[in-house]
């Protein structure tokens, strides 16, 4: 029985705008590589957990004779991405609040599938695969990409910053979800039923002064002020000298003159 008919999965990230941050500098580009070069311009795209419509709104132009048709089970980033990119500029492209377990589509609805950042935050990733392949048309094609927490790598090393991810981990253990998703992609994806499968992966890299910067800002505020703050403090992962202490050494990073940050996806194109 999917989580949808019981209590909704909880998202480890939450929605401030510290992670919005994040969300908006997301583009097909950066976000989508792996997809772009198998994609007709008159493809119909559903895009499951859009988020803030960002990417979205990046394939809607390069379907120039197709749909894209954005979903997320929050209202307000919906509204928030409906307002963002709206129809007389954007005909092609559509928002909706949307379950990912129990998508409101007939089957064989679309003709590429697309999740970015969505199946580690879910409690059964297998049961939601399922529910994509059944609204995929029979020449249809998905694509997921997640990050491997596990995988990421930095430099300089800092103990705050170990502890930072064990203490993530240890959320997304709680709320029933797999920080390590990435590594797993091909194994959920088989599982689910698909067929020809390829897998791929890719990093986003921050190891110049502005992107060093910009990244190490942004999870200072993150490790204070995001979801994942809250869930660390209510479940008794952390304490609140703790979370200061490792956004401190976010910002300690991000002063270092050789600092790196490498963010390492699995990435999966699958037919049905």
């Amino acid at each position: 029985m999917p989580p949808s008919s019981k209590q909704p999965d909880r998202y480890s990230h939450g929605h401030h705008e510290s992670v919005l941050l994040s969300h908006l500098w997301r583009t097909a580009e950066n976000s989508a590589a792996f997809l772009l070069p198998h994609l007709s311009d008159d493809a119909r795209l559903l895009d499951i957990g859009c988020g803030p419509g960002n990417i979205s709104a990046d394939l809607a132009k390069i379907l120039s004779s197709g749909s894209v048709t954005a979903i997320d089970r929050a209202e307000e980033i919906i509204n928030r991405a409906a307002q963002s990119f709206p129809a007389k500029d954007y005909p092609n492209l559509s928002f909706a609040i949307g379950d990912t377990y129990a998508l409101e589509y007939p089957d064989a609805s679309f003709d590429v599938v697309y999740a970015h950042q969505v199946l580690q935050h879910l409690s059964d990733p297998i049961a939601a695969l399922k529910e994509m392949r059944r609204v995929l048309s029979p020449e249809g094609l998905l694509a997921v990409r997640d990050t491997d927490y596990a995988a990421f790598v930095w430099w300089p090393q800092d103990p705050r910053l170990t502890r930072w991810m064990e203490i993530y981990h240890l959320i997304t253990a709680a709320n029933g979800a797999n920080a390590d998703a990435g590594r797993q992609l091909r194994s959920w994806v088989l599982e689910a039923g698909f067929g020809e499968v390829t897998a791929s992966s890719s990093t986003w890299t921050y190891a110049d002064d502005a992107s060093v910067a910009w990244w190490g800002d942004l999870w200072s505020k993150r490790a204070l002020e995001s979801e994942f703050a809250v869930q660390a403090l209510s479940e008794g992962f952390a304490t609140q000298s703790e979370l200061a202490a490792i956004s401190e050494a976010f910002l300690t990073w991000s002063t270092a003159k050789d600092a790196s940050f490498f963010v390492v996806h699995g990435e999966i194109l699958a037919r049905p």
